[in-house]
């Protein structure tokens, strides 16, 4: 059995640690080759170079069909705040209404919500149904004249629940709408740009294995984009400042690595996934757990106790050094009911006793018999205590 001391990290969703073999294409271009890839010099040159060689690798992990759809930015949420504010603002002259879910990430929702407020586009939010998707039939009914974007995560950041993409594609591109998809948790699915149809889709380094500070917006050739930085021109004109290479670097050699290792991770997590709720279930029979139980990505597990606080769990565990989530780490400091919870109609009462478990590549089965040791413990004392 694993020593109680030892630090278990169950919230790879919110963040992932670096790879060995990450950091070690890294290493040289934080104190060698760190030279400005705009600077026309032999080492400014070399490091261009490097810059494009990164670029190349995540355009074929993609399967993208030019390097320059691919937009180096430094966050998902950049990313997604370039893609949505840049495509309306670039397509407003044909129409200024967007179609997204009550279920995105808030660098969605924020951003949408900014645009209504301050220039007048029109947003739709489709709702999800109990598991988190959304109606194809409803995104059909929601199209008008004036719709000029669709944007709709791929996987859900809280429930792992998987969005219809390509039928999702399929029906924006019938009515010549743009679609663009948050993809920051879903490395482990088919990113095939060309095979899901999609015209923008955001990665985040920092979610597989690479480091904090870099993210792409894949931009198909020909959609109109407005940048949100202004300055050099770098990275095709579209997003301004001295490119981050040595975090580029990193997030192109893990992408490359987590596409070789895509079948057997997922497996493997499966078999967690399953083994820690089966468990759960067993000695906490009063357990709900929520989102899809097939249309899901298996490392995320979102997972409510009525009548208690997920935060309340949450400090308890950390108490034996087991860290989990109790909602997006985005949000986790407002002790609010996760918009995503309301989304799927999940009572307040139960809302509020949710946590979610978010494995990785260096989760051990011996890490989750440990949490299903100490957890359902947790459980009963906090159930007296508020009994």
């Amino acid at each position: 059995m694993i020593e109680s001391k030892k630090k278990i990290y169950l919230d790879y969703a919110a963040a992932t640690p670096v790879r060995p073999e990450v950091l070690a294409v890294m290493h040289p271009f934080f104190s060698q080759e760190y030279a400005n890839p705009s600077s026309q010099h032999a080492a400014g040159i070399n490091a261009q170079k490097s810059l494009q060689q990164a670029r190349e690798k995540i355009k074929n992990a993609l399967n993208a069909e030019y390097p320059e759809e691919i937009i180096f930015t430094s966050s998902g949420t950049e990313s997604i705040n370039l893609a949505i504010a840049g495509i309306a603002r670039a397509n407003k002259n044909k129409g200024k209404h967007i179609i997204t879910t009550k279920i995105e990430h808030k660098a969605v929702l924020e951003t949408c919500q900014y645009l209504s407020k301050n220039e007048n586009f029109n947003i739709t939010y489709l709702n999800v149904n109990k598991e988190g998707i959304i109606s194809l039939e409803e995104l059909q009914q929601a199209i008008r004249s004036d719709t000029i974007l669709v944007s709709v995560m791929y996987v859900n950041n809280e429930l792992g629940s998987i969005q219809p993409i390509e039928e999702i594609a399929q029906i924006a591109k019938k009515h010549h709408i743009l679609f663009y998809a948050d993809a920051c948790q879903a490395s482990y699915l088919n990113l095939n740009v060309h095979h899901l149809g999609i015209d923008a889709l955001t990665l985040n380094s920092s979610k597989i294995f690479g480091p904090k500070g870099s993210a792409i917006l894949y931009l198909k050739k020909g959609t109109l984009l407005h940048p949100i930085i202004h300055g050099g021109g770098q990275e095709f004109t579209f997003r301004s400042g001295t490119e981050n290479l040595p975090a580029i670097i990193g997030f192109a050699k893990a992408l490359e690595l987590i596409s070789q290792e895509k079948e057997q991770e997922i497996l493997r997590q499966i078999n967690l996934q399953n083994k820690l709720l089966q468990e759960l279930k067993t000695k906490i029979p009063e357990i709900i757990i929520n989102g899809p139980q097939y249309q899901k990505i298996p490392n995320i597990i979102n997972i409510s106790f009525p009548h208690l606080e997920g935060e309340q769990i949450m400090r308890y565990l950390n108490q034996h050094n087991i860290y989990i989530s109790s909602g997006s780490a985005c949000t986790s400091k407002e002790i609010t009911t996760s918009h995503v919870l309301q989304a799927i109609g999940l009572p307040e009462n139960i809302a509020k006793g949710t946590i979610r478990i978010s494995f990785g590549k260096y989760t051990l089965e011996e890490e989750i018999n440990k949490l299903i040791e100490i957890l359902p413990n947790i459980i009963k004392t906090l159930t007296k205590i508020s009994g």
